[in-house]
């Protein structure tokens, strides 16, 4: 919300060396979001002029239009002397009165007039366009044409009131009050302890009979419509300046008197208004759901189909306008460019529409409009009323035309609002001591009415719908008393806490994989459904169970992840595609799995600790939310140098990081042969833990799909593994304990064993890892080795290197032997493993 300072001083008498800066300190204080001030002006000097064209040579020997022209401008040259001016513009005649700059002036920017030869004339300053005064956009292309009313040789510093300060406010969403001047002005008045002049404390006329009929089918939709009319409009009647530039500042476009006028108002009140040209509305006005299929133009010249939740306005033909988004065309407004079909007659709509259905057609249809801004964050429904007599009034003040007896007035019964709070509560909340009189009079100032004495009845105002509870009242006292002068104190914990087992094992896993090579890339929770298509999963994968957000950030991504491959591959997706190759990214973070039975969570208190069973009541609404960690890998894994050959990231990779992983939590990861979803059903591996006896699937790594490759845009090869660290820290034995050293040496024995082709690695490696006893103090695959002509079709041979130590003494070859021959005999045992010869 842009706010002009000289428009804002009508309704608070500011001290006269308030600057902008002033006043952006004094609303920060108070909590709006004041992100800058713009000096308007800044930097111009004059002479600036007001002038009339007497004369106009078109020069055309030059490659554009070139116009020699001689202007007059009074005595302000200091000779009374017309002013010889050259100029490419072609919007301007004769006898119009424009902007002149003289020489010695400066404009916005640093740039200075001076008397110049160009084109074979001497041009002694310049005719302006608004973009060179640096007035925005004025709706034209091309030099100011003033009314011709303009007094020739007036300062046009002055009459375009081009020197001001304006301050851009972020209005955040619970205040839609402040999405107008009389919002901010009621908050500037109260941080300076200063009355309000309220612009919508006008005298409004009663409703009658006689006004345009009006049909409200929907209540709960719109619980309030006014309809004015004002008949004989000057067709030819233009906006003032003084408006013009008020709409200017504000960030909008001057168009047509009338709905300069609606638009004026609706910053100036807060009040969306829209006027219909009456000769163009058939009957009665209504305002309906649209019936599903239903079309509409809009005032953009786009056909929209309608849904049946949107609420529209209506007449005898059908829907004429999106209710609180945008007008139809069918009824629009001529241009004051257009006197053939300009609207002599016009009714004027002040209307109070719900916000949730605003703010759901305006997302419906992708039509954000300064009207749909301020419905969907509370308008103010008493002033609805006010803001069409305002209308009528500059209508017929500006336009020459005359206000209709007739008073549309549909209303909705509705009683005030009203909260009972204990009069301490806000000392409770922001722990100091404000005292029922502080509490009384900032709420007063706020607005509402307040009676009692310990417990106060306050009744809530009407353009404050954000105040719905006890503690909105309590930040209304606290921020108008000043977050600043809230104490600062730091929480004392009790002493002996610090991270739990589960925060630490999330470090330890972070930092061992970053101390892998691979880079941490977190990513939003969020997903949208088709991934799950992408990724390969079955029709009834428990993944597609997912939690869907009833508001969320953004359309195409509405529910929470139930994995964390979607944005881990999405990272790098994209980074592959800004030409990073090599890649290992990482992610530890929630997943999110709905619960069978759906319960809604209770508001907890803010004055006293919850307790522990609300706690957990809290706790049982929400979804489970196991942690996962999650690799991707592709392109290099070793980079090739003068050191040898590099070597592709491949399943391999993302195998090891899992069995890394189980390492930092202390947990025995058993590797085997699976397939699911995303992975090459060939290259595959699922992890496995015993827990009481019982097996359980933690995870997945490998080599992904081409199929999913080519979905999801990958690199080809791309490898990837994910793991339930919940899982992991359950079986876990805590923290990793550092390996003893021993004093004795290592004994090493190598087996080479011939297995059928199908036996798994991993199988053979178990067997003799428990034929070996205790002596066994590690086992390394470092060979596979497949050749018909010597080992037989479906057979291959792997080697394995044992390591044998004793803790108490020094291992003698024969119990080396001993434990090898054990190892081997159990693996033939199991797995029909024989000694290559």
């Amino acid at each position: 919300m842009r706010v002009p300072l000289s428009w804002l001083r009508e309704y608070v008498d500011l001290p006269a060396t308030q600057t902008g800066r002033d006043v952006q300190a004094k609303l920060i204080s108070a909590g709006l979001e004041v992100e800058t001030v713009e000096q308007l002006g800044d930097g111009l000097k004059g002479p600036l002029v007001v002038g009339q064209v007497l004369t106009i040579e078109e020069l055309t020997e030059f490659k554009k239009p070139i116009r020699f022209c001689t202007v007059d401008v009074g005595t302000a040259n200091g000779t009374g002397e017309p002013q010889e001016i050259v100029c490419g513009a072609r919007n301007f005649a004769v006898g119009d009165k424009v902007v002149v700059v003289l020489p010695g002036a400066e404009l916005p920017g640093g740039f200075a007039i001076s008397a110049r030869k160009t084109y074979g004339k001497t041009s002694h300053g310049m005719i302006c366009s608004s973009d060179e005064l640096g007035m925005g956009d004025d709706g034209t292309k091309g030099i100011i044409v003033l009314p011709p009313e303009t007094e020739v040789g007036k300062d046009a510093i002055e009459l375009l009131e081009l020197v001001d300060e304006v301050l851009d406010i972020a209005v955040t969403a619970n205040r839609g009050d402040c999405l107008s001047i009389r919002g901010v002005a009621r908050e500037t008045a109260i941080a300076y302890g200063l009355p309000l002049r309220d612009p919508a404390l006008l005298d409004v006329p009663g409703p009658n009979a006689f006004g345009h009929p009006v049909q409200v089918s929907d209540p709960l939709g719109c619980d309030r419509f006014t309809a004015r009319t004002v008949t004989g409009l000057d067709p030819e009647a233009r906006s003032p300046i003084w408006l013009k530039r008020r709409l200017q500042k504000v960030g909008m476009r001057p168009i047509s008197l009338a709905v300069d006028i609606t638009n004026y108002v609706m910053m100036e009140l807060g009040q969306p208004l829209h006027a219909y040209d009456r000769s163009l509305v058939r009957g009665t006005i209504g305002v309906r759901r649209a019936e599903e299929g239903e079309k509409i133009v809009t005032l953009d010249g786009v056909t929209r189909k309608l849904h049946a939740e949107d609420l529209v306005i209506t007449d005898e033909r059908g829907p004429i306008g999106l209710a609180g988004v945008m007008g139809g065309a069918d009824t629009e407004i001529a241009d004051h460019d257009d006197l053939e079909n300009a609207s002599s007659d016009v009714v004027i709509e002040a209307a109070h529409f719900d916000q949730v259905a605003i703010a759901r057609t305006a997302r419906r249809h992708k039509l954000s409009s300064e009207a749909s801004r301020r419905f969907e964050r509370g308008v103010d429904p008493q002033a609805a009323a006010a803001a069409a007599q305002r209308t009528v009034d500059l209508l017929v003040l500006l336009a020459g035309g005359t206000a209709d007896a007739g008073v549309t007035e549909a209303i909705s019964p509705s009683a005030p609002h009203t909260i009972t709070v204990p009069a301490d509560h806000p000392d409770k909340v922001a722990g100091v001591e404000y005292g029922r009189e502080t509490v009384v009079r900032r709420l007063q100032q706020v607005g509402c009415d307040v009676y009692g004495q310990d417990e106060l009845l306050v009744t809530v105002p009407s353009w404050r719908p954000d105040l719905t509870e006890v503690n909105d009242l309590a930040e209304e006292v606290i921020r108008l008393e000043g977050y600043e002068n809230l104490p600062s104190t730091l929480p004392k914990p009790p002493s002996g806490r610090g991270l739990t087992h589960r925060q630490r094992l999330h470090r330890r896993v972070g930092r061992a994989l970053a101390g892998a090579g691979y880079v941490e890339a977190p990513n939003y929770p969020f997903i949208a459904e088709q991934v799950f298509d992408q990724l390969g999963l079955d029709a009834d994968d428990p993944a597609r169970r997912v939690v869907r957000l009833t508001n969320p950030l953004n359309d195409e991504e509405p529910a929470l992840r139930t994995s964390l491959l979607p944005g881990l591959l999405g990272a790098l997706r994209r980074n592959d595609g800004r030409g990073t190759h090599d890649l290992a990214l990482f992610e530890t973070g929630l997943v999110f799995l709905p619960r069978e039975e759906r319960r809604v969570a209770a508001a907890l208190p803010v004055d006293r600790r919850p307790t522990d069973e609300e706690i957990a009541s809290l706790n049982a609404a929400l979804p489970e939310q196991p942690r996962h960690v999650a690799v991707v890998v592709a392109g290099a894994r070793e980079q090739a140098g003068w050191w040898g050959k590099g070597r592709a990231a491949d399943w391999a990779d993302t195998i090891e990081a899992g069995r890394a992983v189980a390492r930092e939590a202390g947990a025995e990861l058993i590797v085997r042969k699976g397939q699911y979803g995303p992975w090459h059903p060939g290259r595959c591996a699922e992890f496995v833990v015993v827990a009481d006896g019982t097996e359980r699937v933690v995870g997945h790594a490998g080599e992904l799909h081409p199929r999913v490759l080519k979905a999801l845009g990958l690199p080809a090869r791309t490898a990837a593994m994910e793991l339930d660290l919940d899982a992991l820290e359950q079986v876990g034995d805590g923290t990793p304990q550092a390996p003893g050293i021993s004093t004795f040496p290592v004994a090493t024995q190598d087996v080479a064993l011939v297995v059928d082709a199908f036996v798994p690695h991993a199988d053979v490696e178990a067997a003799l890892r428990e034929g070996a006893g205790e002596l066994l103090e590690g086992i390394r695959l470092f060979d596979v080795y497949e050749n018909a002509e010597q080992l037989g079709d479906g057979r291959k041979s792997l080697a394995y290197a044992l390591r044998f130590r004793a803790g108490d003494r020094t291992l003698t070859v024969d119990e080396a032997s001993a434990a090898r021959d054990a190892a081997v005999a159990l693996a033939g045992e199991r797995t029909g493993a024989v000694l290559r010869s």
